[in-house]
């Protein structure tokens, strides 16, 4: 298989997350990434495959995939074990709604905070971290009798993972109020699979003069 991701690219972290935990070979594309041009000029296989011109792209063969919850339900589909999604009907149908929760419900608040980190008293700034907290809070309730969001190990932690680290990015930080939050980004981020790939983001952002957040600072490579 071959991912093409980018070096701050939310949606191919998880793919790449994905792909460690299922242990299946994969050949990694960091498209070029420029702070003033951002992609352009597109990758010419990004371009190919996506409409939508962004990565992440997977191709295997014959099938060519974008969208991260796409490529999630392939990767299930391809290689079973370790299962990311609950065997049970009604199990992974809650993780599946998480798993969209994270990039439709929750990551919006994130997006509309973009821009606006030098303007933390802007009302919009305001009522997005507003939005992000009651967020945390519903997924610290979650936590309360579990280890993981939907019970067992899944693609919806990995996917809300990511998204709340470009939260923290943008100013949407997690904070005391939400210690078993607290405490379950801390399992994800020494998992083997998440480790080398936050571990390599915290490390570009470094290499360009971009914050990282404190809790993520230590693993820069």
């Amino acid at each position: 298989m071959i991912l093409y991701s980018a070096s701050l690219s939310m949606f191919g972290a998880k793919v790449q997350i994905a792909l460690i935990e299922k242990d299946i070979d994969h050949r990694l594309v960091m498209v070029p990434y420029d702070r003033d041009r951002g992609y352009e000029p597109r990758h010419p296989e990004v371009l190919r495959v996506n409409p939508k011109r962004q990565v992440p792209i997977l191709i295997d063969g014959d099938v060519e995939l974008f969208d991260s919850t796409q490529i999630f339900e392939y990767l299930e589909d391809v290689r079973p074990a370790p299962p990311l999604w609950p065997r049970e009907p009604a199990a992974r149908a809650t993780a599946r709604q998480l798993e969209l929760k994270s990039d439709e419900v929750y990551f919006p608040h994130v997006v509309r905070l973009m821009g606006l980190q030098d303007r933390p008293d802007d009302p919009s700034a305001v009522a997005a971290r507003d939005g992000a907290s009651r967020y945390y809070a519903e997924m610290e309730a979650r936590l309360v009798d579990r280890e993981w969001l939907a019970g067992d190990y899944t693609f919806a932690d990995i996917a809300f993972y990511m998204a709340a680290l470009f939260g923290e990015r943008m100013g949407a930080v997690l904070g005391p109020e939400t210690p078993k939050l607290l405490a379950w980004r801390e399992r994800m981020t020494s998992r083997p699979s998440v480790m080398p790939v936050v571990s390599t983001m915290a490390g570009y952002l470094s290499s360009q003069r971009r914050p990282v957040p404190g809790w993520l600072a230590a693993t820069a490579r």
